[in-house]
């Protein structure tokens, strides 16, 4: 029986590996390199040994390992982690990427390299190597220092700059050219789909997985979650993207449901086996003559890699506003190249746009970069006094000054810059999204519907198809509130010009997103598709019930969002402690004058201050518990306020008074806390938090809460908030409807418990 040449190149491969990774194992060195030696033993250029015969196969073998390496990657990310690495990571990697970028472009310039070697060899060394850095930081036991968090955050950031990099360099490589116009093109379509790809994923992936859960075993969860890496690889090729994109991605989107941990853990022997293969084909393709002929490039590279990575990321940690100690101790954790920069090599290698050389020299840098990493962290101390001494004394005061260690905690805190973040996340969101529903509907729906009816027909059909989804979205989009708005209008009258504008900007965003559409499918003149604009936006305005469909979108993308983190915290025994926590109660004594006395409550706190509630009022010895819209501050009122922190921090504005004189009756506590110290009242006087479940076929499923009078009217309570699929909704829109299995917050007096036991909720 004849066995395929490709089972005995595999058997050959894996033995020699299995040894030389005992011996690195042993030695106490990264196993990569083992797995680099083990393909040079097999590889082309050492003869004494015996040599891989089916080369093709083993490069099939090898993209297939490039893949399960992405995917494993993206397992490994989420939106959550890229959210907590803060300022100081972004700047450190931006200002690294960007610094090695040129330092390798010029070296490669330098050297008499072409400009596409040049630009590829940039690539490679603006990569830093996550394994080998977590490697030395263990040996080292440097784990959990204050430096060794940020570069473990900057590392995330610049894997995402791989990515981007990736793309960037290929449309290069598929131009030969340098094209700033196609280079942007191709950027912003990669950012529009790959966000669009994450919020769609995100809302359909972890519902369908949770949907499945009971037939999912060991077996058909590898199998599924192994069939989208290879889809979204299939997808990502046909929109001209890269396929470790496409592998990213699929990573990525599971990262964030309830089975990635089990993904990774069950998907790790695949990884293991095929990253295997692919560090063994990189060490197969190292030529000794190739080292000695370029052994100057090599010690140019690996001088240029180490003293460049220090310097660039060392003041990206500098500029980002932390000490110069942790600055050179981050820095100089950074200064290697490793596997990313190899997955580099192979896209340059199989696209045929740089040199076979660059391959041997890049694996020489990277294998000598590692063996001096631990080495170049140990100087980091002496560095940094060498440095210390060596700087002008003014600019070691300005520095002393102006840097803190806790920076990455106490980045800008006012409310312009919360206000400012709020604003463009959730109006990049809504673009997005809006975006991916003009695109999908002009780039599938239009010619579908169009092979079955006339040109004009089938053009107002597709368009109204995009506005019915689009609405929902640009409704929300127009009156999303911002808690920091109120705060910024009342405080000062300078901000109130700034705010008038952003509100104008996103308005004017919105009326372009509806003539896009109109104007890419008819020729109209513009003024004639601005009315049509400005008469949609109008009627979107006036539809009150297209907040209901989108609610039920927001909550469910939400869910899903926060899904695996919300199931960490529940397998950690929290139990549903999160809302009287959240949750603050402060007590004002209307003593002084105030212009809102004898208003009506509804009143005074509006629409936009519908996250704020009046609980309680004690008059004359009197409690109000939980009172009406009608009901009216008086003075001498005692008045119990509830709401989230941030919107009990301005209602100084709301109320007009000078909350500096509620001397200690002011200090927020939270609900838990104000329960919990009623001893002073009486039974029947104290407010207490009752959770209810919504069971099948209770009158309160399907309502909406603003129609729902039983919760007020009839036990004379009110809807803190709730909890859906464990993600915790504080203060819900009116419009929400309530649902079978949702966990209600009443908040409400002792005759609230017997109405609710009496209606068997309890």
């Amino acid at each position: 029986m004849h066995i395929p040449a490709l089972i005995s190149d595999l058997a050959l491969m894996l033995l020699v590996a299995g040894v030389t990774t005992l011996l690195f194992k042993k030695l106490r060195q990264p196993v990569v390199l083992g797995y680099i030696l083990a393909g040079f033993f097999v590889g082309p250029y050492f003869n004494p040994f015996p040599n891989v015969v089916d080369m093709v196969s083993i490069n099939t073998w090898s993209e297939i390992g490039i893949i399960i390496l992405m995917f494993s990657l993206g397992l490994e990310f989420n939106l959550h982690k890229l959210a907590s690495v803060g300022g100081t990571a972004i700047i450190t990697a931006i200002s690294e990427v960007g610094g090695m970028l040129f330092v390798g472009f010029f070296c490669g310039k330098l050297m008499g390299w072409s400009t596409m070697d040049s630009i590829f060899l940039g690539g490679m060394l603006s990569m830093s190597s996550t394994t080998i850095i977590i490697k030395a930081f263990d040996d080292l036991n440097l784990k959990g220092k204050k430096f060794t968090e940020l570069v473990f955050g900057i590392l995330i950031i610049e894997d995402i700059a791989g990515i981007f990099m990736m793309v960037i360099l290929s449309t290069v490589a598929a131009n030969q050219e340098i094209s700033g116009g196609e280079l942007v093109g191709s950027l912003l379509k990669m950012l529009l789909y790959l966000a669009l790809w994450l919020i769609l994923g995100t809302y359909l992936l972890p519902t369908v997985l949770k949907r499945t859960k009971k037939l999912m075993n060991e077996e058909t969860l590898l199998i599924a979650s192994l069939g989208i890496c290879l889809g979204m690889v299939l997808l990502a090729n046909a929109l001209g993207f890269s396929s470790a994109l496409g592998a990213f991605l699929a990573g990525s989107l599971l990262a964030g449901t309830i089975h990635a941990e089990e993904i990774e853990r069950i998907s790790k022997p695949i990884k293991d086996l095929f990253g295997a293969i692919f560090f063994i084909s990189v060490g197969m393709m190292v030529n000794p003559d190739l080292i000695v002929q370029y052994i100057g490039p090599i010690a140019l590279i690996i001088v240029a890699t180490i003293v460049g990575k220090a310097f660039f990321s060392s003041l990206g940690v500098l500029l980002s506003g932390q000490p110069l100690k942790t600055a050179v101790s981050s820095g100089f954790s950074l200064a290697q190249i490793g596997e990313f920069s190899f997955i580099i090599a192979s896209m340059g290698i199989s696209l045929g746009v740089i040199s076979d050389y660059i391959y041997p020299i890049v694996v020489s840098v990277s294998v000598i970069t590692t063996f001096t990493t631990p080495y170049v962290i140990r100087a980091s101390d002496g560095a940094f006094a060498f440095i210390n001494k060596s700087l002008p004394s003014k600019l070691v005061n300005y520095l002393n000054r102006h840097t803190s260690e806790d920076k990455a905690e106490t980045e800008k805190s006012s409310s312009w810059s919360f206000f400012i973040k709020k604003y463009f996340f959730h109006l990049t969101f809504y673009v997005i999204v809006m975006l991916g529903i003009i695109l999908g509907g002009i780039s599938f729906l239009w010619p579908l519907v169009a092979r079955h009816l006339a040109a004009t027909p089938a053009a107002v059909l597709s368009l109204f198809v995009i506005f019915l989804f689009m609405a929902p979205f640009l409704r929300q989009c127009l009156f999303q509130k911002n808690a920091y708005f109120s705060q910024l209008w009342f405080e000062s009258n300078s901000n109130r010009l700034p705010l008038i504008v952003l509100s104008g900007f996103r308005f004017a965003v919105m009326i372009f997103l509806i003539m896009l559409p109109i104007w890419m499918m008819f020729s109209f003149p513009f003024q004639y598709i601005l009315l049509v604009a400005l008469a949609l936006l109008f009627a979107v305005n006036r539809s009150d019930w297209l907040i209901t469909p989108y609610l039920k979108i927001e909550v469910r993308f939400l869910t899903n969002f926060n899904e695996r983190k919300l199931k960490q915290r529940k397998k950690a025994g929290t139990d549903h402690s999160w809302l009287d926590q959240q949750i603050y109660v402060v007590k004002i004594d209307f003593n002084h004058e105030s212009t809102v006395l004898n208003q009506p409550l509804s009143e005074i706190f509006g629409p936009e201050h519908s996250g704020v509630r009046v609980i309680k009022i004690i008059r004359n010895g009197r409690h109000i518990n939980i009172p009406k819209g009608t009901d009216k501050i008086l003075p001498g009122d005692t008045v119990f306020i509830a709401g989230k922190l941030i919107e009990l921090n301005h209602l100084d504005m709301i109320l007009k008074i000078d909350l500096a004189a509620q001397e200690e009756s002011w200090e927020p506590r939270t609900l838990h806390d104000f329960i919990n110290q009623q001893e002073q009242y009486a039974e029947a006087d104290q407010l207490l938090c009752y959770a209810i479940t919504v069971e099948k076929g209770s009158s309160l499923a399907g309502t909406r809460i603003k129609k729902n009078s039983t919760i007020h009217n009839e036990w004379g309570a009110l809807l803190l908030g709730l909890e859906r699929d464990l993600y915790p909704i504080i203060s819900p829109n009116i419009n929400m409807r309530i649902q079978e299995n949702d966990l209600l917050w009443i908040l409400g007096s002792q005759r609230t418990a017997g109405k609710l036991a009496k209606a068997d909720l309890l």
